[in-house]
Parts: structure tokens; C-alpha cells; sequence
């Protein structure tokens, strides 16, 4: 989606150009810091202080004694962002990360880099003397679990966090994350029904495993594995989506479902719903609409658990202004599964994306990506 066209200078014309001020204060910061991408909150301290106050905040890296809450300088780039989506069902079941990302934002703060680790990733998990963890080699998902682990007490997903992001930087070679999310996939769907639903394009048919034509989940099969009755269809095109809808599109993973590529679709999904996403807060529909964007705001920060490392959700909304939907290049790092006889144990990347790690530290990822446009996830 493109959010302005270019002007006699050659620049684009600013996005709020015919908004009324009051929309200037909040466009959808937390929206990027929940997977989404998005603007700034300035201005009105009434509204601020709602919003921040919504956010949740806990020490995802577990660097808060040593004076991490201490409002850092002007934030600048390059940054990477470490996003997480979880599923959590009971206060007592250990959190999965479901969805991880990282978004990476290059020096001149104008663009970023999406990209997504498999969750099924094979990795080596490191010893976490927190949760009593002596490490382990499985699947990426489970650093979240295993970390989270409190003795005689209730799974702690921050705590999950801090395992991950340091398992994330083992495999990625990024020394420090700026920032980190825990989205709950739930508040997903309050998001997307705030903003009056998510335009988004569906690549191919895809039948829902879990939902029922109504959204009603389908009932599971007396007779043996998974679900019976009617599925909900999402035929090829551009489509209206409501919160239920788009949250149990992004989720299906199953050939026998329309994903032929797996988790690697997924995640390819997720990516395009974050773009339509963002596309959708920078619409004129949302912005120039008090009512909606208050419930826009409220919903992501519900969601919401956010560390800045000293910078607050407000901070990296104003650093993360220039940021359009348009300039959001979707990754995708190739990969395929690794076996043990006929035993599955996980995903792991191809060579290549080695190079592509080399890329991103070196702040080389347009050239990498013009050399490799397989590496490239489009939203069509």
C-alpha cells in the first residue's frame, strides 16, 4: 500500500498532510512494537499517559538491576526489534512462542527488514540458572517454555523471553536486541476488530482446521485426531477480514489445508498480515477517526508487553515515525527438516541464510537482496 505519492521535490508528501491534529498524536506506535509496525504518539500528555499506562512492562532481557529502566539517549539506528507471538491457554501452562520475528531498522530509520525464525528451528537452547535450565538441543519454540520455568510458581512468559532472545542471538549473530514484544495472539483479533477489520490479499485457498463457517471452533473428532464439520474458506483474492477471520488464516500450517509449503506459509502469512496491518493504521479510516483510533490504541496495548532497554513504547514510536507501510521488506530464510530415520526433529536453515546473517550485520541487506530476490517475501 502506498501511503504518499511523490511530490515536484521528488519527496513523499507526509502522510498526515489534511489530518486533523488531534490524530497526530497517536497513530499506531505500539501497533510496531506488537509485530505491526507504525507512527508516533506526540503531543497530547492526556493520551500519552493512557497508552503507556496500558502497555505492559516486565525485564524481557534481564537487565533491569543493571539500570536498564534509566531512560536511555535519542534513539538510533541500526536497530533489531525481537517480536513474539504466544498462544497462552492457562495461567499454569508453560507460553510457546508460536511466531517469532525480528524487525530490523537500518541506520537511516526510514525502512525495515522483517523477518521469521520456524519455530520448529532445531537450535541449541543454553543453560538458563534462572529456571533451573541446563540446556537443551530441540526446537526454538521451547526456550520460551523451558525459561519460563518458576519454582513453585506460576510460568513466568518474561522470563521465557530473556532465554529466547538470547537463543535468538546465538543463531542470528546479533549481539544485543534493542528492543523486545510479547504479543498475545488473542489481543490480535481485538486489534483487528477496533480498526473495523484488515483488507487483506490471500494467496491461494486455504481451509480453516480449527473454524466453522460462523467462527465457532469445530468440534474434535470422537473417532480418532483432529476436527469435524464444516471449515471456514478463504478463497484467493483481496478480502475484508474480521479479527476471528484474519487470526485463524494466519494460524493454518497444514497442506491438507492449503498451506503446501507448512510453517514456512505461516510464516509468510503472518508477514502479509502484518503489512495489511499497518496499512490498515495508516488509513484515513483509523487516523482521522477519534473513537476508532482510541480502541485501536487500547486494544495493542492490552496486548502488549514491551521492554525499550530504558526507552518507552512512546520513544521508539518517535524514532520509528519515518517507517511507511511500503518501506517494510518482508524476509523469508529458506530451510527444510531435519530427520532421525523417519523421526522428525526439526527445521534447519540452507546455507545461504548464513550469508544473509553476514548481510545484516554488515548493513548490506539491499544488495544481498537484489543478489538473492528468493530471499524476498512479497505481499502478492
Amino acid at each position: 500500500m502506498r501511503v504518499g505519492k511523490a511530490g515536484k521535490s521528488g519527496r513523499k508528501s507526509s502522510i498526515w498532510r489534511g489530518v486533523p491534529r488531534w490524530a497526530k498524536v497517536c497513530t499506531v506506535s505500539g501497533l510496531v512494537l506488537t509485530m505491526l509496525s507504525g507512527g508516533v504518539l506526540v503531543g497530547t500528555e492526556v493520551l500519552v499517559a493512557r497508552y503507556e499506562g496500558a502497555v505492559g512492562k516486565a525485564d524481557l532481557f534481564g537487565d533491569q538491576a543493571a539500570g536498564a529502566n534509566e531512560k536511555k539517549s535519542e534513539i538510533k539506528g541500526p536497530l533489531n526489534l525481537l517480536l513474539v507471538g504466544i498462544d497462552p491457554r492457562t495461567p499454569t501452562a508453560a507460553p510457546l512462542a508460536d511466531s517469532i520475528m525480528v524487525l530490523h531498522v537500518p541506520a537511516s530509520m526510514d525502512r525495515a527488514y522483517l523477518f521469521s525464525l520456524p519455530r520448529d528451528l532445531y537450535v541449541d537452547i543454553p543453560e538458563f540458572k534462572k529456571a533451573n535450565f541446563a540446556g537443551e538441543t530441540t526446537k526454538i519454540n521451547a526456550a520460551m517454555s523451558r525459561g519460563s520455568r518458576v519454582p513453585n510458581g506460576n510460568p513466568d512468559a518474561a522470563r521465557g523471553f530473556e532465554l529466547l532472545a538470547t537463543t535468538v542471538q546465538n543463531v542470528t549473530g546479533i549481539k544485543r536486541f534493542d528492543a523486545g514484544a510479547i504479543i498475545n495472539f488473542t489481543g490480535f483479533q481485538k486489534i483487528v476488530d477496533a480498526m473495523g477489520g484488515v483488507d487483506m490479499y490471500i494467496e491461494r485457498e486455504v481451509r480453516s482446521e480449527h473454524r466453522q463457517p460462523d467462527g465457532k471452533h469445530r468440534p474434535g473428532n470422537t473417532r480418532g485426531e483432529g476436527y469435524v464439520g464444516p471449515q471456514a474458506v478463504y478463497t484467493k483474492g483481496t478480502h475484508h477480514l474480521s479479527g476471528w477471520q484474519a487470526l485463524d488464516y494466519v494460524r493454518q500450517r497444514y497442506p491438507k489445508n492449503g498451506v503446501p509449503d507448512a510453517d514456512y506459509g505461516r510464516q509468510r502469512h503472518q508477514q502479509q498480515f502484518v503489512k495489511a496491518m499497518v496499512g490498515q493504521a495508516f488509513s484515513a479510516d483509523v487516523v482521522a477517526n477519534p473513537i476508532k483510533l482510541d480502541k485501536v490504541l487500547r486494544a495493542a496495548g492490552q496486548s502488549l508487553i514491551f521492554n525499550g532497554r530504558g526507552n518507552s513504547v512512546v520513544d521508539f514510536g518517535l524514532a520509528l515515525k519515518n517507517i511507511r507501510p511500503d518501506t517494510i521488506q518482508m524476509v523469508k530464510l529458506p530451510g527444510g527438516g531435519i530427520f532421525e530415520g523417519k523421526k522428525y526433529k526439526g527445521e534447519q536453515f540452507q546455507p545461504g541464510v548464513s550469508d544473509f546473517f553476514t548481510a545484516l550485520h554488515n548493513e548490506q541487506l539491499d544488495p544481498f537482496l537484489l543478489e538473492h530476490p528468493e530471499f524476498q517475501n512479497k505481499t502478492k
